[in-house]
């Protein structure tokens, strides 16, 4: 297949290229620089001109395809519910490209969206409409187009890692290290789900493959780590302490990260392993942890 990925030149994005072009399918990939375009290149992709912001120029894109991987994603958290709007305007372009066909749209949300009303471990055929995260917006718009006959299917992603990035845990090392200690809410028993890039990427490939119109797939390899796990090696990389603080005193520390750090949100993936014969194999969340370079070295 000819596939268009947004996100293409992204931590997941340059992760999903070799993983497809391997595979023996081409790759559309949506950049905006130059220097995107050449690497894109020197990885055997196609550049595609073009950014989020520029809805025109993803309908082309995905008007050339075959099928349609959509990773790009404005994470600049200060201004998070308007980005999730944005994601939630480029899902629709997009979808709007490949009306009228069975060509498929995978979309990327989080594992949170599998969580039900009730709490508890996040599954893939639960869609809670309701949860307070507004990345839901992605997900209730990629149901508005499969209503409309578009051939969607939705990737939910844990905090994805390797040694040098590790989601949401990348921004609270900065934190710890410039505030000299590494926080967690409470007892920090609270659990974040996770799986290393490598595994990622070959589930987009997989699911672009062998998905179905409105499946949920979760890119889960450790079902939750701890938020006071993760805080004590972060500390011993940074060689600061590891500290409690309570729910009061998150926000003064954390700032916009204080919104995510006491959530508790393990997430299942036994559905899609199932599925798709997904075995993640990379090493986990704490190893990759252990092993970066907190000095800022590659």
């Amino acid at each position: 297949m000819r596939i268009f990925l947004t996100g293409a030149t992204g931590f997941i994005g340059s992760a999903i290229v070799p993983e497809l072009l391997a595979a023996g399918h081409r790759v559309l990939g949506l950049t905006r620089s130059d220097a995107g375009a050449r690497s894109l290149a020197e990885a055997g992709a196609e550049p595609h001109r073009g950014d989020i912001e520029d809805l025109d120029s993803l309908r082309r894109g995905a008007a050339e395809a075959d099928a349609v991987i959509h990773t790009a994603f404005d994470h600049d958290f200060s201004n998070f519910v308007a980005n999730c709007q944005k994601d939630g305007r480029v899902i629709t372009a997009l979808g709007e490209a490949l009306a009228g066909s069975r060509r498929p749209l995978l979309i990327t949300s989080g594992t949170g969206m599998g969580t039900p009303e009730a709490g508890g471990l996040a599954v893939e055929d639960v869609f809670n409409t309701s949860h307070p995260n507004p990345r839901v917006v992605s997900e209730v718009t990629g149901a508005k187009l499969l209503e409309a006959g578009v051939n969607v299917s939705v990737m939910r992603l844990p905090q994805v890692h390797d040694t040098v990035k590790q989601g949401l845990i990348s921004p609270l090392i900065e934190v710890a290290r410039q505030k000299g200690a590494s926080a967690y809410v409470g007892e920090g028993t609270n659990r974040w789900p996770s799986a290393h890039v490598l595994d990622v990427a070959r589930l987009y490939r997989l699911a672009i493959e062998r998905g179905e119109p409105g499946a949920r797939y979760h890119a889960v390899a450790e079902q939750g780590v701890s938020a006071r796990e993760i805080a004590e090696v972060v500390g011993r990389g940074l060689n600061v302490p590891a500290v409690s603080l309570s729910p009061d005193e998150a926000p003064a520390h954390f700032g916009w990260l204080a919104m995510f750090v006491g959530l508790d949100m393990p997430a299942s993936s036994a559905w899609t392993r199932a599925t798709l014969d997904w075995q993640p194999t990379g090493p986990g969340l704490i190893a990759d942890l252990s092993e970066m370079r907190y000095d800022g070295a590659p």
